[in-house]
């Protein structure tokens, strides 16, 4: 999706027209209009930012009363040249499945109604491979469906949620001449893939080439937790072929922030406290790294370990609830880790007993 906008300010401070006794810091520019990458046809921030927070309360205890805040969210990245935005059709829980597109097509209407700024806004948006989409025909009323509760008339990147090629490899095909029907149709200005492993990712990329269809982008979970052979071979893959390697859980699922400790007694409520409870024993040296290299160069943990991501030449999509969480963000752009900070911070990721699990559905 583009919108076409004209920038009235450089900076980011921005008042949002709901009252509320939040405050918005006001933030340097972080990065310059030459600073954005290519993402197929589009140009887009260094950093998007990922909406699976919004509309699930199951994970991130999303209530109604937050989208309040989302909103000063959503302008404090867009007045920060932030223009790339993550979600997904399944993205909400229960009654309010499809509540973060619904929400992210809001905030936009409502932002061009206060103020003009000067970027295209590009929305990257999911397909969920349910199991009754069985044709083509069928991801295709999907993406109308996304486009009706975004209320917009193109999408930027539609993307495959996952493969089903562990499971129903017969729905496999279907899934995608749907991207192909998308784009020829012009209901998406590029496709993508998301939680596709190496193998199938060459597969996918060579059948859509074959049709005409370049594959603009695929999207991990990619982090300092997220570096095994598979996922480092995705990148050699995108790297070689000219997709866009989008990281998603940059801080892996919150462990990454330094927020979080084995011994700490705050660890978040519902699944993540399970995962939490494997993982965060072992991660000392890596946290101490991240520690030791923010104390350094004057950031934050989450910044340190969002600019790695960064520094490998992937996008990362950090979830974002909170404006304090937002602020943060952005910090992680306008500078680069040094190659002996990279070093070191990989290092110490390798000393860490336990990894993150990878998503379930991600294939090889």
């Amino acid at each position: 999706m583009a919108i076409s906008m004209s920038r009235t300010t450089p900076s980011a401070l921005f008042t949002s027209p709901i009252a509320s006794p939040i405050k918005i810091l006001k933030i340097p520019r972080v990065f310059w209009p030459w600073q954005k990458v290519k993402l197929g046809p589009m140009s887009v921030s260094p950093m998007g930012f990922g909406t699976w927070a919004w509309g699930n309360q199951l994970l991130w205890g999303y209530q109604e009363s937050m989208d309040t805040e989302l909103q000063q969210i959503f302008n404090l990245a867009v007045d920060n040249g932030i223009n790339l935005f993550d979600t997904a059709d399944s993205y909400g829980t229960g009654k309010l499945n499809g509540q973060s597109e619904k929400l992210l097509g809001r905030f936009i209407r409502e932002f061009e109604g206060q103020r003009q700024v000067g970027d295209n806004i590009v929305i990257a948006t999911k397909f969920a491979a349910y199991p009754w989409r069985l044709t083509p025909n069928q991801f295709v009323n999907a993406c109308k469906s996304s486009l009706d509760r975004l209320e917009v008339e193109q999408i930027g990147i539609g993307q495959l949620h996952w493969s089903t090629a562990n499971y129903a490899p017969l729905q496999e095909r279907a899934l995608w001449d749907g991207l192909v029907a998308m784009y020829d149709k012009g209901l998406v200005r590029a496709v993508g893939v998301s939680n596709y492993g190496p193998k199938q990712l060459l597969k996918i990329h060579d059948y859509l080439k074959e049709r005409g269809v370049p594959l603009s982008s695929a999207q991990v979970q990619f982090s300092l937790l997220s570096m095994g052979g598979d996922q480092m071979e995705i990148k050699s893959i995108c790297d070689s072929l000219g997709i866009r390697l989008i990281s998603y859980s940059p801080l892996g699922l919150g462990m990454l922030t330094g927020k979080y400790t084995p011994t700490c007694n705050n660890l978040p409520r519902g699944p993540r406290s399970l995962l939490f409870r494997q993982i965060l024993p072992g991660l000392e040296p890596l946290l101490i790294s991240l520690k030791e290299i923010s104390e350094k160069r004057g950031k934050s943990i989450p910044q340190v370990a969002i600019n790695w991501c960064i520094c490998k030449g992937t996008i990362p999509i950090p979830g974002v609830k909170s404006v304090k969480q937002a602020e943060d963000n952005l910090g992680a752009l306008g500078w680069k880790l040094r190659p002996t900070e990279l070093d070191q911070l990989e290092y110490a990721a390798t000393q860490s007993p336990r990894k993150m699990l990878q998503n379930v559905f991600q294939t090889r």
